[in-house]
């Protein structure tokens, strides 16, 4: 017989909504208090990234958002976890690079494209260099990067999503994690690429370990009780750098039982109680599904089929827009613009109650109001495309 302490996962549901301000938007926080809540907002769709920090943070607009990133720069957009474009926020960016730069570094792929560490350092070396002159293009800094490193950088070795990538470029995501490189605003259609150091005077990445030590903690607070796997997940680790990073270190987590399962919780933060409650329209990649494990319990049934990639558990998250309905994956969500107006078509898996029908309609109306813009609302079949 286990002696852990037990959560179910209705408790574990609870605790996120409420870390993640979904069960309750923030009314006094500010978009990067909010990425801080969940660990940085996903940014590959940056609308998507927007709403993710709106709908947690009472009465903002996306222009608040926005005024985040590109004037007050409170907000970074950079690489983070599993090397995906994120909202970070920016006081906390040396922790973040100290501790994914302390991470192993993913070689898989033919030998033939590699940048071996030598030839890696150097990229970095020239990424740095030419930024920290000016904001570049990515066709700017190839330029760059090629004077410096010569023609091989150059070799058109990686697949791309049209056409074949120079060898440099697989070295942007390391360059993101080492503090090197960050995105600045775009130059009409292109995307550009700044210093951290220019963008964030004072900035400097921290020691890895101590830094590890944080982000770990930081995972927990936001999607603890969590396992091994969960961690290792999160973080696209081996299995083994997972669990020596949530090995005991001075009392900071203790072990749990998550539904019959062994999982880890910070030491200290009071064992949730409550039910999860609340009906919320999450966009493409929001943190919460992205990060919340195990994915059988948050994606139920049906759930699993329609929102995963390829049907099942193990499928990946947040390629789709999901419905949640008290803190498990309750639907599917499109939205469609047509001039300054939306129009939102939502497939809940189940029968809604009265008031899950009203709070779905005040979040249609908060989604409006954060855009600025009149929403209609409708109930119906969804064919969400995955957005991969």
């Amino acid at each position: 017989m286990s002696l852990l302490p037990r959560l179910s996962w209705t408790q574990a549901s609870a605790a996120r909504l409420e870390r993640h301000a979904l069960a309750e938007p923030a009314a006094d926080a500010t978009p990067a208090q909010v990425a801080s809540r969940i660990c940085g907002a996903h940014a590959q769709v940056m609308s998507a990234a927007e709403w993710s920090i709106g709908q947690r943070l009472a009465g903002s607009t996306r222009a608040d958002v926005q005024s985040a990133l590109w004037a007050d720069r409170s907000l970074v957009k950079t690489f983070g976890p599993r090397g995906t474009v994120h909202l970070l926020p920016a006081a906390e960016l040396p922790r973040w690079t100290g501790a994914l730069s302390a991470l192993p570094q993913n070689t898989s792929g033919p030998a033939s494209t590699y940048l071996t560490p030598d030839q890696a350092e150097s990229v970095l070396e020239a990424i740095g260099l030419a930024l920290a002159a000016a904001d570049l293009t990515v066709h700017e800094l190839g330029e760059a990067v090629l004077s410096h490193c010569g023609s091989w950088a150059g070799d058109e070795v990686i697949p791309a999503f049209t056409g074949m990538w120079p060898r440099w470029r697989q070295a942007v995501k390391l360059a993101g994690a080492r503090g090197v490189l960050c995105f600045g605003p775009d130059r009409g259609r292109n995307v550009t690429f700044t210093s951290p150091r220019r963008w964030l005077p004072g900035f400097e990445p921290e020691a890895g370990a101590p830094a590890l030590e944080w982000l770990v903690s930081q995972y927990l607070t936001s999607y603890g009780p969590a396992t091994v796997d969960g961690l290792a997940r999160w973080l696209a680790v081996p299995r083994p750098v997972a669990a020596d990073l949530l090995a005991e270190r001075g009392g900071a987590r203790q072990r749990v039982e998550l539904a019959g399962v062994a999982a880890w919780w910070p030491a200290g933060l009071p064992l949730p109680s409550g039910e999860p409650r609340g009906v919320r329209l999450l966009p493409y990649f929001d943190a919460y599904v992205i990060g919340g494990q195990p994915r059988g319990l948050l994606f139920p049934g049906l759930a699993a089929e329609r929102a995963l990639v390829g049907g099942r558990p193990s499928g990946g998250a947040g390629t789709k827009p999901v419905l949640l309905v008290d803190g498990v994956v309750a639907g599917l969500w499109h939205q469609r613009r047509a001039g300054r107006a939306r129009s939102i078509t939502v497939e809940p898996f189940g029968d809604l109650t009265a008031s899950q029908h009203r709070e779905l309609k005040d979040q249609a109306e908060r989604l409006g109001e954060f855009y600025g813009c009149a929403v209609g609302l409708t109930l119906g079949p969804v064919a969400a495309r995955s957005h991969l």
